[in-house]
């Protein structure tokens, strides 16, 4: 993985600094259950600690040898706030028909499929975009519903803050923002729409910011909504760093790549002026709907996520 350009150490919010900050190798902890099936297998030797809970999953850190690492286990669905809208899975890949069946008619296997498959999205997700060069945690296993990868961690080894809980120079957003637009390039480049892209699931490891949190990934050949997740990913890259540089506010860097993706134009190294003009039309009243909808559900999502910050 290249680190970015951009100068560090940046500002800080002392008094926003993310659960766990407590250096990952001191200490140990006892097993949690999702776990046990990792340390009986041989997969990891011990559970330092709780890293943290999200509205999707619990991180904890653990070790194989000398190693220390992440592992992430997915909390049950009616435990979850995220949505598994139709809007994410639609035209995920299935085992088989019957399985797309079940699926569809909501049966218990259906259930246990669509679970499956919520999960192994971000594990896919993961490899893929690993291979494709994107900044995003090293994954090394998945078993058992439990999600093995690179701990992110800072220059001084402890855990990686989330962009949420850092402050920056107006030098130090732009920067950031170029090259975290440029990651959602490669991505859209390797056929992967996070789907959630915001300050909250990027982490500022040593040499630069990493992508988490992909379990709502989608396929942009393969989602009618992709164009929709895209512009929204970067809008919310945009408002973000535009509290600390005022004039990314007025770039549209969204509408500008998914124009080249879908003219086939679009490269990892492509140049991108921040300049989109929209075609003029009729208006989609049931888009605007929808986005009015989705804007709402991703204010609460934010509070929530700030509620649990601040715990």
């Amino acid at each position: 993985r290249k680190p970015v350009r951009v100068a560090l150490p940046v500002a800080w919010r002392a008094d926003r600094r993310p659960p766990g900050w407590a250096n990952p190798h001191n200490g140990a902890m006892k097993t949690p259950k999702r776990l046990q099936p990792l340390l009986e297998d041989g997969l990891i030797d011990t559970v330092a600690r709780q890293l943290m809970s999200g509205k999707e999953a619990t991180v904890f850190v653990v070790r194989r040898g000398e190693e220390t690492m992440c592992a992430k286990v997915y909390k049950e669905a009616d435990q979850r706030s995220f949505r598994q809208a139709v809007d994410y899975t639609e035209n995920r890949k299935t085992k088989n028909s019957r399985q797309a069946r079940a699926m569809a008619k909501g049966t218990r296997f259906g259930r246990q499929a669509r679970e499956e498959a919520w999960q192994s999205a971000e594990v896919d997700a993961l490899y893929r975009l690993a291979a494709a060069g994107v900044r995003v945690p090293r994954p090394h296993n998945f078993h058992e519903g439990g999600l093995l990868m690179e701990l992110v961690a800072d220059a001084d080894g402890n855990a990686a803050p989330r962009l949420n809980d850092m402050a920056f120079t107006p030098e130090e957003a732009r920067a950031l923002h170029h090259g975290l637009v440029r990651e959602v390039v490669r991505m859209l480049c390797a056929g992967v729409i996070h789907g959630d892209l915001s300050e909250f699931n990027i982490l500022m490891g040593a040499d630069g910011p990493v992508i988490i949190d992909l379990p709502q990934a989608v396929d942009a050949a393969g989602n009618n909504h992709a164009e929709r997740m895209l512009e929204r990913d970067v809008a919310n890259l945009r408002t973000f760093f535009g509290r600390f540089a005022p004039e990314l506010l007025a770039s549209d860097y969204g509408g500008e790549i998914w124009s080249l993706y879908a003219a086939g134009a679009l490269r990892p190294d492509v140049p991108l002026a921040g300049v989109f003009e929209r075609p003029r039309g009729a208006v989609d009243l049931a888009s605007v709907q929808r986005e009015i909808e989705d804007i709402r559900l991703e204010e609460a999502a934010r509070l929530r996520r700030l509620q649990e910050a601040d715990l």
